[in-house]
This record gives structure tokens, C-alpha cells and sequence, in this order.
């Protein structure tokens, strides 16, 4: 029988990594300019980590875990976020003794066993950044700064923040009195989940996508109405110092994140495109995050995006991404020249080019057709003539001029052309 790939993941092919680098390689850039630095984390952890870290009301825990046993009988799972990693590296690597704060980014791939829909697998990627150490609200504003300014580079004009608080320790037991209270009188007539999550945790119903319980959802009390005064402060200045940073933003007053950790300021870029209207990334604060994990109180905000996600978005927005680099050479070559012209192409490439040659031992005919599907900028023929007089007629495939170089020379004037 025919292998397939498994449901719930797909090959990328190379005809569609250019769109991903182009998005990889600018939000690289743009943490860099912001100061964060790349780590990466195991595709796998213990199970407990994510039990504890991202909490056990949560769906992810509850039902969309890849979780195996190892060969010693532990717990182990595939990671299917990336916040507690990184909260869990930072403890491990002794990071709380660097200058705070710590500013790190990720590109990494993640699992979760979830319906499938449209731009979301069971194995997906995505780009985030955290910020480890600083409770001040500049922190929040920050990591919103930095999704701002990428979105504004990548061209992704029809976008909307939607911007909210969870509040705190101090006053979210007053917000879930008040939820359960709404809640409890229609539980008879809300789903299962619902009456499960009401017992665990009453505010991930307000997650609940079942359309029966919306009209409870979108009537049920907003933490806005419960934050303590220090809470109230804090939203109050990440909304001055984003009105500072001429970001606009809409508030949220039912906004609520899919992990347990998150504290105060909460915040989603979402679409305002027609017909793809929804959610292009989210984030928020976790204060008490690196605690749970066994580490000092530590305070952190941060973000995630998927990039199959991303990349919908930029297509429906007919925003054009950068091709792959062209082929600054191809060289075609005959059976006598043929190692010659491996040799001449490998330092060609050493010294930058992109440089493509036959290892096929094609026909100068079939040579030729495989030269234009390469979209090559320039075209030589490496015959015995040219061999013997260490010189090339170099051809521009756009115009069809020529140019007659020395092979002491083709590196420069290649490169010169590239400019």
C-alpha cells in the first residue's frame, strides 16, 4: 500500500518555502531589531510540564495532547505550545541571572491532536517572542510593538488589535464568583464541555464555540468590571504607551485566552479582511507562569502566531512575498567538460553565486530546456574551445546579449551584475 503523510500534517514543498522564509527570515529581522535573541526547545517534554504549566481545564491538556510513554515508562509529549518550554529553559539554564529582561523569539513546530479546519494541523509552526523579567506594562506594549511593525513590513494592512485584561490573582476569584453565578441557572442547557469546564474552570467556557451556548457566552460578566486598582493601573498605561506608539487598538471587554497562565493584558491581531475574518495571532502576560514551573515569581509577556495561518492571511490580502534568489549561472558542459564545469561551478558558488550545472549527462539540447526552467540570469556553454582558451561567451537569458569573459573574471563580472 501507498505511505501517505498522516492526517493533520502536510509536506512543505520548495515552491512554497520561499513564502516561508520571506515571513521567517523578516520577523527574524524584526526581533533582532528589538533586541530578542533565537532559542529553540525540545519537540518533546515531560507531560507534566504542560499539565501544570498551560493548566488542566484547558482543552490542549484535556483533549489534543500527543502524549506517549518513553522507553523508562515516563510521560512524555510532544510540545503542543511553546511558552512553557521556553518558562521551563529559563528556570533549567539558570537565565534569571541575566540582565533583565530576557528577550527571546522562536520559529518552531508544534502538535495538537484538534479538528481540522482550514489553516490549522495537527502538526503547524509558529513564530513568538517572549520577555521575561519586567512586570511594567512597556513590556506588554513592547511585544505588541513588535508584532505591529512586522505586520506593517510584511504589507498585512487589514488587521485589527483587539485588546483586553484577565486581571490577577487578587481579583479573578471575585470575576469566576461572578461567572458561575451567571452561569449555573442554564447549565441544562449548554454543552457537556461547558458543564465540565463550569466545575474546573468556569472562565474557559467563555472559550466555548458550541453555537447553543453563545447566548450565554455573549452575556456573561467581563473581568474589566472585577480588576483590582493595580490591575486597572497596569491596563491603563500599556493603553497610554500604545497611544504613544500610534498603534490602535479595539477593547475586548469578553476577551479570554485558550492557556491558564495568562495574567492581566491580553491581546489578539485579528482580520479585517472579508472572508477570512479571524484571529491571525494572540498573546498575553503570565506572571505567575515561571512560579508554577518551580522557578522565583518571575514576571513575562509574550506572543504566538501560526504561520500556515499567516500565510492565508497574506494571501487573501494579495500581498506578493519574495521569490526564491535566481540562478545567477547555468553552465552547460559535454561529456570531455564536464568535470571542468562541476569545478568551475563550485567555485562560482564558494565565492556567493547561485550556480547550477548538468550532473544528469544530458544532451545539449535537453541541457538547454533544463537552463530556462532554472530562470537563470546568465547562460555559458563550457565546451573543449572554451576549455582551452579559459574563456566564456556569456549569455543574458532576459535579452540574448553576449558577452565574451575570461574565467579569471566570470566570478567579478557575475557578481557585478547581481548589483
Amino acid at each position: 500500500m501507498n505511505i501517505a503523510a498522516p492526517k493533520g500534517t502536510k509536506d512543505i514543498l520548495p515552491d512554497e518555502m520561499s513564502r516561508w522564509h520571506a515571513v521567517e527570515n523578516l520577523f527574524a529581522s524584526v526581533c533582532e531589531r528589538y533586541g530578542y535573541k533565537e532559542m529553540r526547545t525540545p519537540t518533546f517534554e515531560q507531560t507534566e510540564l504542560f499539565a501544570r504549566g498551560v493548566g488542566g481545564s484547558t482543552d490542549i491538556v484535556r483533549k489534543e495532547m500527543y502524549t506517549f510513554e518513553d522507553k523508562a515508562g515516563r510521560s512524555m509529549t510532544l510540545r503542543p505550545e511553546g511558552t512553557a518550554g521556553i518558562a521551563r529553559a529559563y528556570i533549567e539554564n539558570g537565565m534569571a541571572s541575566l540582565p533583565s529582561p530576557v528577550k527571546l523569539y522562536y520559529d518552531m513546530s508544534f502538535f495538537r491532536y484538534e479538528k481540522m479546519q482550514k489553516g490549522r494541523y495537527r502538526e503547524f509552526w509558529q513564530l513568538g517572542c517572549e520577555i521575561i523579567g519586567s512586570p511594567s506594562a512597556y513590556a506588554d506594549a513592547e511585544v505588541i510593538a513588535i508584532l505591529d511593525t512586522f505586520f506593517t513590513e510584511l504589507g498585512l494592512a487589514e488587521r485589527q488589535l483587539e485588546l483586553g485584561s484577565i486581571g490577577c490573582p487578587e481579583c479573578r476569584p471575585d470575576f469566576l464568583h461572578a461567572l458561575r453565578a451567571h452561569f449555573e441557572p442554564n447549565l441544562d442547557k449548554m454543552c457537556p464541555d461547558c458543564n465540565e469546564r463550569f466545575k474546573i474552570n468556569p472562565l474557559r467556557i467563555l472559550d466555548c464555540k458550541v453555537e447553543s451556548c453563545q447566548p450565554f457566552i455573549a452575556n456573561a460578566p467581563s473581568q474589566l468590571d472585577y480588576l483590582c486598582a493595580d490591575c486597572e493601573e497596569h491596563f491603563d498605561k500599556a493603553k497610554r504607551a500604545l497611544e504613544a506608539l500610534d498603534i490602535s487598538y479595539n477593547i475586548n471587554r469578553s476577551m479570554v485566552r485558550g492557556l491558564d497562565y495568562y495574567t492581566r493584558t491580553v491581546f489578539e491581531y485579528v482580520s479585517t479582511h472579508v472572508g477570512t475574518q479571524g484571529s491571525i495571532c494572540g498573546g498575553g502576560r503570565y506572571d505567575g507562569l515561571v512560579e508554577i514551573l518551580g522557578g522565583k515569581a518571575t514576571p513575562a509577556v509574550g506572543f504566538a502566531m501560526g504561520i500556515e495561518r499567516l500565510l492565508l492571511e497574506v494571501e487573501a490580502q494579495g500581498i506578493e512575498l519574495p521569490a526564491a534568489a535566481p540562478v545567477d549561472l547555468f553552465i552547460i558542459s559535454f561529456p570531455d567538460t564536464a568535470v571542468s564545469a562541476m569545478a568551475l561551478a563550485q567555485k562560482l558558488i564558494r565565492s556567493g553565486l547561485s550556480v547550477q550545472t548538468d550532473v544528469m549527462e544530458r544532451s545539449m539540447k535537453a541541457q538547454m530546456k533544463q537552463a530556462d526552467r532554472s530562470k537563470a540570469e546568465y547562460l555559458v556553454v563550457y565546451g573543449a574551445e572554451e576549455l582551452a582558451a579559459k574563456q566564456f561567451v556569456i549569455k543574458r537569458l532576459s535579452d540574448g546579449a553576449e558577452e565574451t569573459v575570461s574565467a579569471d573574471d566570470l566570478t567579478d563580472y557575475l557578481l557585478k551584475a547581481r548589483k
